[in-house]
């Protein structure tokens, strides 16, 4: 069938999904240090650091020196939080989102159908976890085989029927296959920690008091540099999490399709979960999602980690042939193209 979209194969996309997340790794030390260079300028305009009594050029310069020696110990922090993220970023995951692991003696049809679709792809079954939710979603998490797994809602079984659970869970799946999974994980728990760590350290210093800086004249210039450095620096964390291409979906929802060979049920799902797929867990998380509400607020869609629903469906629709009855009732399919000459 079709791929949507500009993807032009399994292994291209694959590729590409490799080389964002070699970026993606790449860019979290550079970034970090960056990072650090505004904090310490924020910290000499606001005293918490000594300044060199000069010029405005003077404690840059003072504050890039620094860096010879806070540079290898934040790098030594971020190698540390690497280790920890890639041992433990599903249980951070499981924390975030209220997510638990389940066997298949507690749900054994859903735990069925995902193995039956692992089966057919020659892959190992991914863990399958519940959220206690009545929202409708889902998101496939881990690094590697052996460390997949993927979560559905409470509220996605009970609303859903057994084919369109199947697409859903397949779905999920063609982000494992495809190795998306890879780089939504590494956006959300390594590059995520950007902003958590930007937003807390230029926060508590607003709740912090110096004394050396009634003496610099060069304090308001030094905080306003290190504001916009830091808010330069959440700005390229939020566009490292966008990265994540939004053709993911449309080629993750055509992957659905391949495998269960159901296009309606997979345009029905969608039909189901739109406006209704609301989940309390941060932002840095909600790109992994099959839908995204945050999206529709979030300046218009520009900065969306997900397509709408309604062109997911409407992609559906055109190159898989699926039948959309649409939220008002059943409508015909989308003409085919055809060749005839219209008459007048």
């Amino acid at each position: 069938m079709a791929v949507f979209g500009q993807a032009v194969g399994l292994k291209t996309h694959i590729w590409q999904n490799n080389t964002r997340s070699a970026i993606l790794l790449a860019g979290f030390p550079v970034l970090l240090v960056g990072l650090l260079f505004g904090v310490q300028v924020l910290m000499m305009g606001f005293g918490l650091l000594p300044n060199s009594g000069g010029s405005l050029s003077r404690d840059l310069a003072l504050a890039a020196s620094m860096l010879g020696w806070t540079v290898p110990t934040a790098l030594v922090a971020a190698a540390v939080w690497f280790v920890i993220a890639y041992f433990g970023n599903q249980a951070m995951i499981d924390a975030m989102t209220g997510a638990r692991k389940v066997e298949r003696r507690v749900e054994p049809e859903l735990y069925n159908l995902l193995e039956n679709l692992s089966i057919s792809r020659g892959l190992r079954t991914p863990t399958l976890r519940i959220i206690e939710s009545p929202s409708l979603n889902a998101y496939a998490s881990g690094l590697h085989e052996g460390n997949y797994s993927v979560t559905v809602t409470r509220g996605l079984m009970q609303t859903l029927s057994r084919d369109e659970m199947e697409c859903v869970l397949a779905h999920e799946l063609t982000h494992v296959i495809n190795k998306d999974v890879r780089t939504m994980v590494i956006a959300s728990i390594f590059a995520g920690i950007i902003s958590v760590i930007a937003e807390l350290v230029f926060r508590s210093l607003f709740y912090m008091r110096g004394g050396r800086n009634r003496d610099n004249k060069n304090a308001m210039p030094l905080i306003l540099i290190g504001l916009a450095i830091g808010v330069i620096g959440f700005g390229l964390a939020t566009v490292i999490r966008m990265t994540l291409s939004r053709t993911r979906e449309y080629v993750a929802d055509a992957g659905a399709v391949e495998l269960t060979k159901n296009p309606d049920a997979m345009i029905s799902a969608l039909r189901k979960v739109s406006g209704q797929s609301k989940i309390e867990a941060p932002d840095e998380l909600r790109g992994m999602f099959l839908d995204n509400t945050a999206d529709k607020a979030d300046f218009a869609g520009l900065f969306a980690t997900h397509p709408p629903i309604e062109k997911r469906i409407a992609a559906l629709v055109k190159f898989a042939g699926g039948r959309d009855e649409g939220p008002w009732g059943a409508t015909p399919p989308a003409p085919r193209a055809s060749t005839a000459v219209p008459t007048t």
